[in-house]
């Protein structure tokens, strides 16, 4: 796992969006608040504060699980910029992936 950059971190840690796992509907949660990477972009994780989620241990064990892998691909989507998405689609165009989800999550 790739340590998060401190000035991202110092943000993170005032922003009351990573304060509770971001998966509360599924009446699942259990454990502490983890900070999960969930993009990988050129073989690594990318350190942006919007591809950086909050998610508590049971969503951030189960990440591979489809319903939370859309969601939290569904809520990083659309806090990036139309500008942040189009420098890491190279191999998945991110802008209609978050179209798409959106028709299913909105």
């Amino acid at each position: 796992m790739r340590p998060i950059n401190q000035k991202i971190k110092d943000k993170m840690s005032n922003d009351p969006f990573y304060k509770e796992c971001l998966i509360i509907n599924d009446g699942c949660c259990e454990g502490r608040i983890e900070w999960h990477h969930n993009l990988i972009f050129a073989g690594q994780q990318l350190d942006e504060k919007w591809a950086i989620l909050p998610l508590c241990e049971f969503h951030h064990r189960n990440i591979n699980t489809k319903m939370i892998k859309e969601q939290c691909d569904h809520v990083m989507l659309n806090r990036a910029t139309d500008q942040e998405l189009e420098a890491v689609s190279k191999a998945v165009d991110y802008k209609r992936e978050r179209d798409r989800l959106n028709k299913i999550y909105d």
